[in-house]
């Protein structure tokens, strides 16, 4: 039997796919839930086959569930019009049901799945690191334990690389995030943040100074009294954006 789970904050598109998928005698429906916070442990709960998934939900988005599930799930998106997401969707060969949608294009969704099996998670994995919300500009959705973080950007004091994850400094601590530094310098403010080094994004409103290390190198200060080596690229791009 395969097992799904909903996640959809809007009744009327969740009854749509329960009636649609009450034609499937092997797919059973083991959860339904209306957010990203629900969805997570709805799936570590259940581990489901296939889940049907609402990009613009309240408290995280779609795209910022996914990111904290470990080894997710093959995914339909389901989404109303957003000329951004079907692009990305499209551009990883990723299914999606733009809403309202038919019994025809749902049974079509369902028939690509099945013959894609095994093949899909890459696809997501690629959507993933690839693609941002506007949102994502404003936060970072991290995992604490079993916590759902919602951080503001404004509280981020820097980032670092740090093997296949990024550390995300704060004056809290840190949180890990399984992205590349390249992500975050794609998607975040360059006003704001600034590739430093080839392991770190630096927060600017955290900077006090910059000061003179050995070998014609240089430390950036932050307010909590942290350095943060400067490279020599990443030095001409801070004095570029200080304009000094």
């Amino acid at each position: 039997m395969t097992k799904v789970i909903l996640i959809e904050d809007e009744p009327l598109a969740r009854s749509m796919v329960k009636e649609y998928l009450s034609a499937y005698a092997d797919i059973a429906i083991v959860d339904e839930c209306n957010d990203g916070f629900e969805g997570v442990k709805a799936i570590a709960q259940h581990k489901p086959d296939l889940i049907f998934l609402d990009i613009q939900m309240p408290k995280i988005n779609g795209f910022e569930m996914l990111e904290l599930v470990e080894n997710p799930p093959a995914v339909i998106f389901t989404t109303a019009f957003d000329e951004y997401a079907i692009q990305a969707f499209e551009q990883h060969a990723l299914d999606y049901l733009l809403k309202p949608f038919s019994k025809e294009r749902f049974d079509k969704a369902i028939q690509k799945w099945r013959g894609q099996q095994g093949g899909a998670q890459q696809g997501t994995t690629e959507l993933l690191e690839n693609t941002s919300l506007p949102e994502e500009r404003l936060r970072i959705v991290v995992k604490k334990g079993s916590n759902i973080v919602i951080l503001p950007i404004q509280t981020v004091h820097y980032l670092e690389a740090y093997d296949d994850y990024v550390k995300i400094h704060t004056k809290e601590g840190f949180y890990l995030k399984k992205k590349t530094m390249g992500h975050f310098e794609k998607v975040l403010d360059p006003k704001q943040f600034v590739r430093i080094h080839r392991s770190y994004l630096m927060n600017l409103q955290e900077l006090t100074r910059i000061e003179p290390a050995e070998k014609d190198s240089h430390l950036a200060l932050l307010r909590s009294g942290t350095r943060i080596p400067l490279s020599q690229s990443g030095y001409a791009k801070l004095k570029e954006v200080l304009g000094i």
